[in-house]
């Protein structure tokens, strides 16, 4: 129909279109731009604000908690017990039961001295407590017949056959029985005492373990003669560890007893570690103080461990205080100034702090946030104040979103 309209136009006379030829080139605009704005939907659909979408970030919590820095001190670990075995009487050593690397346990034999001259000792001292016996005996059944006679004397007493003076001696003579019927008891107990020290020293000719270890050094073989304290083996408890280190003075005020700390082995494995005690005694070349820690092991890891290993100690810097610290993702650096992102009723604000020490994943902070402020620690590098956001909670973060 447009052709058609702009067909029918005519010149005029001066050379210009009629009036009719006119209106229809008017109408002509009018069709190309329905049919231009048909040809484009989408631009019809497109929405008027695009900053209504809301940009995925996540959050963590601004916590208050204890903070303090650490400094590495070099520790070493330690055996509770170890020592030296000794004999505990003379002897020809006559058997070994261990080499050294041999783990026992408390109550294993070691080692055995002669016991030809113990074993005949003892049946002596036992042949002495029979014989003691069998006088003890003779002395009760004595005191047993002077009261029979006294008592025969006494149902005399009101006859003509009644002598007084057989009466005294009857009694005098009853003394003198339980005196010796006393004398005998003590004869027995001393020959049961030397009974009892030749059992001993018959024991002590076997050596035994007296705690669980290992042996490092055996001081003795057979046929060698050993007098009273003269050593066996060594044993160390490698199953009873703890650590100790030099802590310098100035270092002290964040250890006390009973309060725990970090450490390191040399293969990367950190643990657990709780002050035993602090030795009272400074050394004056390098002011530092004994501290003795109990560590925390797992009982899979007791098997790699040594005495005299060395250890890496996370030290206090000082007594422990109460700051809050942020996430060190949320920290951003724009012009020479941290910034963070923090975000209220799912608005990101961004605010000026001022940050302290590092400690691990963290930064102290000083000013510029409160305790439970939400900060972006991921997907803040996008981000322009007043944006709307969804906030996701951190996997590692405590934090709700309000």
């Amino acid at each position: 129909m447009t052709f058609w309209w702009l067909s029918s136009g005519r010149w005029s006379s001066s050379g210009r279109w009629s009036s009719f030829g006119r209106w229809s080139s008017f109408g002509l605009f009018l069709l190309v731009g329905a049919l231009l704005m048909a040809a484009s939907p989408t631009l019809a659909q497109q929405p008027k604000d695009n900053g209504a979408k809301k940009t995925l970030v996540d959050v963590d919590e601004v916590r208050a908690a204890s903070f303090n820095q650490t400094v590495p001190i070099i520790g070493r670990l330690l055996a509770r017990q170890s020592g030296v075995v000794s004999a505990l009487m003379n002897g020809v050593v006559v058997k070994m039961f261990v080499h050294i690397g041999d783990r026992v346990a408390r109550g294993t034999t070691l080692a055995e001295l002669s016991q030809d001259r113990l074993h005949w000792a003892r049946e002596l001292r036992v042949a002495e407590v029979a014989q003691t016996k069998a006088a003890l005996m003779t002395a009760k059944a004595d005191i047993r017949l002077r009261r029979q006679v006294l008592k025969r004397l006494e149902r005399l007493r009101k006859s003509a056959a009644f002598s007084k003076a057989r009466f005294e001696d009857a009694k005098l003579e009853l003394v003198k029985a339980k005196s010796a019927a006393m004398e005998t008891q003590s004869s027995l107990g001393q020959a049961q005492a030397n009974l009892k020290l030749a059992e001993i020293d018959l024991n002590n000719a076997t050596i035994r373990a007296p705690y669980n270890g290992v042996v490092s050094v055996r001081h003795t073989e057979v046929g060698t003669f050993l007098k009273v304290g003269q050593p066996v083996v060594t044993l160390v408890n490698d199953q009873n560890l703890e650590m100790e280190a030099q802590v310098p003075s100035i270092r002290l005020a964040g250890l006390a007893p009973g309060s725990d700390i970090q450490f390191q082995l040399p293969n990367g494995k950190r643990f657990q570690a709780r002050v035993r005690a602090i030795v009272p005694d400074e050394n004056a070349l390098t002011r530092t103080r004994l501290v003795r820690f109990t560590p925390n092991f797992n009982t899979a890891d007791m098997a790699t461990l040594a005495t005299n290993q060395s250890v890496t100690l996370a030290v206090p810097m000082g007594a422990a205080r109460n700051v809050l610290s942020v996430h060190k993702d949320a920290i951003l650096n724009r012009n020479g100034r941290d910034m963070v992102y923090v975000v209220e009723k799912g608005v990101a604000h961004r605010r000026s702090v001022i940050l302290g020490d590092a400690v691990g994943g963290r930064f102290s902070v000083i000013n510029g946030l409160n305790a439970g402020d939400l900060v972006v620690i991921r997907g803040n590098e996008r981000l322009r104040p007043g944006q709307k956001v969804k906030a996701n909670i951190a996997p590692t973060s405590n934090a709700t979103v309000p």
